[in-house]
């Protein structure tokens, strides 16, 4: 059952990581205090796992229904737990959400399925609205839907379709370039039920909550959810000084984060918690991913001196606008 009830996703969303041991083995009491730290940020208001920070591309369903029993007895009686479905296959897409529902979700994120690539979303929406319905059948947890921003993004029109016809949709996470991103605000908010919309563009997060999206989910809340946070309570507070000061701190992790190849920023993302202490030993990754080189790594820590980022968190969050609202 779920823990939290009726949840409705919004506001500041970490996809959290998952730390390894050298023979490529969860380390679960490190993957534990990375929840548990993130959990106890000021302004965090959901956590998810098996997303694409975790790598979940390469757990198997043992490993991320453990991931659901970790997560849900290290943070799930403070916060709601958003489990991923990620999966090629609608069936299996089910099975998740079945375990997911289980082990203590509140929420999904249901990815597209890379099946459904190759033009079958764009030319047979039939096709993502039976995923998403099947989903949906196998349990009445609040949905995620994850628009990507390439072929595997789903139309406008079958987008609203799937938000219409499927009562358990809540939310999307919405991956798209600023002018879509712009129409699927207004669009979904403006829908009979309306949809929330959760940017996931961190490199322009201040022009994305601006323009209106209900919050973010993020695997750079990983590293720096309490500037994400802080941003968010800015913009909220109609604060844009003291947002625009915050979004200058956010730019010097974004560049390193998501700089080519862009397949490589979680594996980035679990080196800067190395560098700031947050994580022990090194920064595992499954391969096919690759270790960073040491230019690149040595670039991550000037990220975070840039930014102001310690051990403890984002220093001089203490802004007067904020703390008077």
């Amino acid at each position: 059952m779920s823990r939290f009830k009726d949840y409705i996703p919004h506001g500041v969303i970490p996809a959290t990581l998952a730390a390894f041991d050298a023979e490529y083995e969860f380390d679960w009491a490190e993957t534990r205090r990375h929840l548990a730290f993130t959990a106890d940020i000021d302004g965090v208001t959901a956590i998810t796992v098996n997303g694409h920070a975790s790598e979940v591309h390469a757990c198997t369903m043992d490993e991320q229904t453990r991931m659901m029993d970790e997560s849900a007895d290290e943070v799930g009686d403070r916060m709601p737990l958003i489990c991923g479905v990620y999966t090629d296959g609608s069936h299996e897409a089910a099975r998740i959400a079945k375990m997911a529902d289980a082990h203590g979700a509140s929420a999904l994120l249901c990815f597209p399925p890379g099946s459904m690539g190759m033009g079958g979303i764009q030319h047979r929406p039939e096709m993502g609205i039976a995923h998403m319905k099947m989903i949906a059948d196998a349990t009445d947890l609040p949905m995620i839907v994850f628009q990507y921003s390439n072929e595997l993004g789903y139309p406008l029109e079958t987008l609203v379709r799937i938000c219409e016809e499927i009562p358990n949709v809540k939310a999307i996470k919405d991956w798209s370039p600023p002018q879509v991103h712009a129409r699927h605000i207004k669009t979904l908010h403006a829908l009979p039920r309306p949809i929330n919309v959760l940017s996931t563009n961190s490199a322009w997060l201040m022009s994305s909550l601006v323009m209106g999206a209900d919050g973010l989910l993020s695997g750079a809340g990983s590293v720096i959810a309490d500037l994400q946070a802080a941003l968010f309570k800015a913009v909220q507070a109609q604060d844009l000084k003291t947002a625009q000061a915050l979004a200058d701190r956010i730019y010097h992790t974004t560049e390193v984060f998501y700089a080519d190849p862009f397949g490589d920023m979680h594996n980035r993302m679990k080196e800067a918690l190395i560098l700031l202490g947050r994580l022990d030993g090194e920064a595992v990754v499954r391969p096919p991913l690759m270790k960073l080189t040491e230019t690149e790594i040595a670039r991550i820590a000037e990220a975070m001196t840039a930014a102001g980022i310690a051990r403890d968190g984002a220093q001089g969050l203490e802004a007067p606008a904020l703390a008077a609202e």
